[in-house]
C-alpha cells in the first residue's frame, strides 16, 4: 500500500491530545475520520511524538498507509477541505509518497519543542491558551543559566511524569536555550526523544529559576537527585509547541548561534 509522510499543525486546545482517545477527541482521530470521510477507508496515523492535552504543534509529522496513489498535493488539499468541514483545528502542511520503511515515530532523528512563555501584568487577550503567562517578571539569563545544567545525557527521572511509559528515563539533551523579545520569553529544547511531561517540567523548574526561586546550582542537585518531589511545578500546556522533526533526508545544517548583548543568551 502507498505510504504517505505528512506535516501538521494543529492547536491543541479543543483536543484530549495527538493520541485517539475514548474520552474525548484527538488530533490523530480528525485525521482518521478525514481520511474515512474522503476515501472510505478505516486507516491508523502513527505519529513521530505524542503531545498531551491542550499542547500545539507546527511540524509534527505523521505517516499513513492509503490503498490509492495519491498525487501529494491532491491528498493534502483534499485532507484539508474535510478537515476544515469538520470544524477540526488541524491542518495538512505537506504531503510526501514515502517507501514502506519510512516510520514517522522510529525514522527520527530529533525533535524540536519551544515552550512560550509571556511575563506581564495583563492577563492575556490574543495569546490565552498560546502561551503561559507569567504575571511576574523573570529574568531569562538565570533561566538559560540554569538550563544548561540540564544539557548533555542524565538520567532525567526528576523530570519525568510519574505516568511514563519509557523503559529508561536516560536520555541526551542536545539543546535547551532560554531566549527573550520583550515580555516574551523562549524555551527552545532539542533531543532524540524526550519523556512525558519532561519539557513542562523543565519549563516549570526554570520559571523557578527565572523567578529567584531557585539558582543554577539548585537544578543541578535536582537533576542530580533523581527525584521527581525535586522538581519545580510541571507548566501548563498552552506554552508548549511541537515544532519540528528531524530525518536523514532532510537535516538542516546546525547553526552557529550569535550572541546576544545580554551574557550568555542565543539567538534561536
Amino acid at each position: 500500500m502507498p505510504r504517505f509522510r505528512m506535516t501538521v499543525e494543529y492547536d491543541g486546545s479543543p483536543y484530549f491530545g495527538w493520541q485517539l482517545q475514548t474520552n474525548g477527541p484527538s488530533v490523530q482521530g480528525a485525521l482518521e475520520a478525514a481520511v474515512l470521510s474522503l476515501t472510505k477507508e478505516i486507516v491508523s496515523f502513527r505519529g513521530a511524538g505524542r503531545t498531551d492535552s491542550g499542547v500545539h504543534a507546527k511540524g509534527q509529522v505523521v505517516h499513513v498507509d492509503l490503498a490509492r496513489a495519491w498525487e501529494p498535493y491532491k491528498l493534502r488539499n483534499a485532507l484539508n477541505a474535510h478537515l476544515a468541514m469538520a470544524g477540526e483545528a488541524v491542518s495538512v502542511l505537506n504531503v510526501e509518497a514515502v517507501t514502506e520503511d519510512f516510520d514517522a515515530r522510529f525514522s527520527a532523528l530529533r525533535r524540536h519543542y519551544l515552550y512560550r512563555i509571556i511575563c506581564r501584568k495583563s492577563r492575556l487577550a490574543l495569546e490565552h491558551k498560546r502561551a503561559w503567562w507569567v504575571s511576574k517578571d523573570l529574568d531569562h539569563e538565570a533561566m538559560h543559566a540554569a538550563a544548561q545544567m540540564l544539557v548533555g545525557r542524565h538520567d532525567f527521572t526528576t523530570f519525568r511524569s510519574v505516568h511514563c511509559q519509557a523503559n529508561s528515563p536516560v536520555r541526551t539533551l542536545d539543546r535547551l536555550d532560554v531566549t527573550r523579545d520583550g515580555d516574551l520569553i523562549e524555551i527552545r529544547a532539542t533531543a532524540q526523544s524526550f519523556l512525558h511531561n519532561q519539557i513542562r517540567s523543565f519549563a516549570g523548574t526554570l520559571k523557578l529559576a527565572g523567578d529567584g526561586g531557585m539558582t543554577a546550582e539548585d537544578v543541578k542537585a535536582a537533576l542530580e537527585a533523581c527525584d521527581r518531589k525535586a522538581c519545580g511545578p510541571v507548566a501548563p500546556p498552552d506554552g508548549l509547541y511541537f515544532m519540528q522533526v528531524d530525518y536523514p533526508d532532510v537535516i538542516p545544517p546546525r547553526q552557529p548561534r550569535p550572541e546576544t548583548k545580554n551574557d550568555g543568551v542565543y539567538l534561536s
